[in-house]
């Protein structure tokens, strides 16, 4: 282990924990060492973590002689996390531990309504049903430290509401939802605002990220100075809402005339077949048709990845980001996809902006949706601040 020590002052059992998580394992004269605290405080930080669970005990370690010193190890079976991820048009829900390894989960379609109460009901049903089966026969079920939400829409983060972006501005108080359901923390954010912190997470040297998310909808998550980026009111990276040229009188979902998801988005190109006479039955299928080589399905991708890239070009100059990296279901149709948005990006963008600019797939290991809300909401419950206040309570 490296590192300054730390003033001793302020050295919480929430900031010891913090230690054992990052470094795998530790010993208590590591602790000291790093912290400055005395045998006596760093013992009682120890033993609440270890009457709590959080932490065990593992006497292997090495030793230059006599008895090896004990090392305490994160125990990340001491608890759980609870995590949905709400799409257009599908929504995965999952029970996690305390390391956001996905432990059971479910996946259920979205009604036309969106993001309503009985959507809410529906995934928490089914987190009770994970509940129980990770409790197996015993039927002890593991403390539920807290649940992370993603909504495909705009988020008020100080309330936990979604905000629709429709006309009307609807709200659907999600945490208050889950909050009285599960009594337990509740984070919840945008879709595209979850898989950016998660990517951001496995990209920590690059500090100016977009994410774009390309499905049923069309909508990106900003990274800038390493920092998410929300705006005033949640809505940052609403990209699928920027009106472009030439697009047709069509509404579209959000209630407007000529948005980018009304000729990029994965409903209208859907309905763009349809009119061709191909009936494709959902984006997995659009997918399919473009690996098999339909020139159809190739043309309409190639199309929508241009029009993407023409919003992205403005968000490009002013962002100046380093990396793009491109998730969703219309990302597993990548090449025709991102030829189409290198075409407009490069095209429309200062010579500066693209000069370095990396567009990517996210990786095969990618943080799935619940991962990414598992993530989030672990962030904050497992925070020095907060581990505190669940050991003092």
């Amino acid at each position: 282990m490296t590192g300054r020590p730390m003033a001793t002052p302020g050295v919480s059992a929430g900031d010891v924990l913090g230690l054992i998580r990052s470094n795998d394992v530790v010993t208590r004269a590591d602790i000291r060492r790093l912290t400055g605290l005395s045998r006596t405080a760093v013992t009682l930080r120890v033993e609440q973590l270890l009457e709590r669970g959080l932490v065990v005990e593992c006497a292997d370690g090495g030793s230059t002689g006599g008895r090896p010193p004990t090392r305490l190890m994160f125990n990340p079976g001491s608890g759980l996390v609870l995590a949905a991820s709400t799409g257009a048009s599908r929504a995965q829900v999952a029970v996690c531990d305390l390391a956001g390894r996905v432990l059971a989960e479910s996946e259920f379609a979205v009604p036309s309504s969106g993001v309503t109460e009985s959507l809410l009901v529906s995934a928490a049903e089914r987190m009770e049903t994970l509940l129980e089966r990770a409790a197996g026969e015993s039927g002890a079920r593991r403390p539920v430290y807290g649940v992370g939400v993603s909504v495909p829409s705009a988020v008020d983060v100080a309330t936990g509401h979604s905000v629709d972006t429709g006309p009307a501005l609807g709200e659907v108080a999600v945490a208050d939802y889950f909050t009285a359901r599960f009594g337990a923390p509740v984070r919840v954010d945008s879709d595209v605002n979850a898989l950016a912190l998660a990517e951001h997470a496995r990209h920590p040297d690059v500090c100016d990220l977009l994410l774009l998310k390309a499905s049923t909808g069309i909508g990106a998550g900003i990274i800038a100075g390493g920092r998410l980026q929300r705006g005033a009111w949640g809505g940052a990276g609403e990209i699928g809402h920027i009106k472009v040229a030439g697009a047709p009188d069509r509404p579209c979902r959000c209630g407007d005339m000529h948005c980018l998801e009304t000729v990029a988005g994965g409903w209208a190109l859907l309905e763009q077949l349809a009119a061709q006479g191909k009936s494709v039955s959902g984006l997995p299928e659009l997918v399919e048709l473009v690996h098999a080589g339909d020139s159809d399905a190739l043309r309409a991708v190639r199309e929508a990845g241009r029009r993407i890239g023409e919003v992205l070009a403005a968000a490009v100059n002013l962002l100046n980001p380093a990396l793009i990296i491109v998730r969703g279901d219309l990302s597993h149709a990548y090449e025709p996809l991102a030829a189409g948005m290198r075409e407009l990006i490069y095209q429309r963008s200062s010579a500066l902006a693209t000069r370095a600019l990396r567009v990517e797939p996210g990786a095969p290991d990618a943080p799935s949706g619940v991962a990414a809300c598992a993530a989030m909401i672990l962030d904050q419950v497992l925070a020095p601040a907060a581990v505190n206040a669940l050991l003092d309570a």
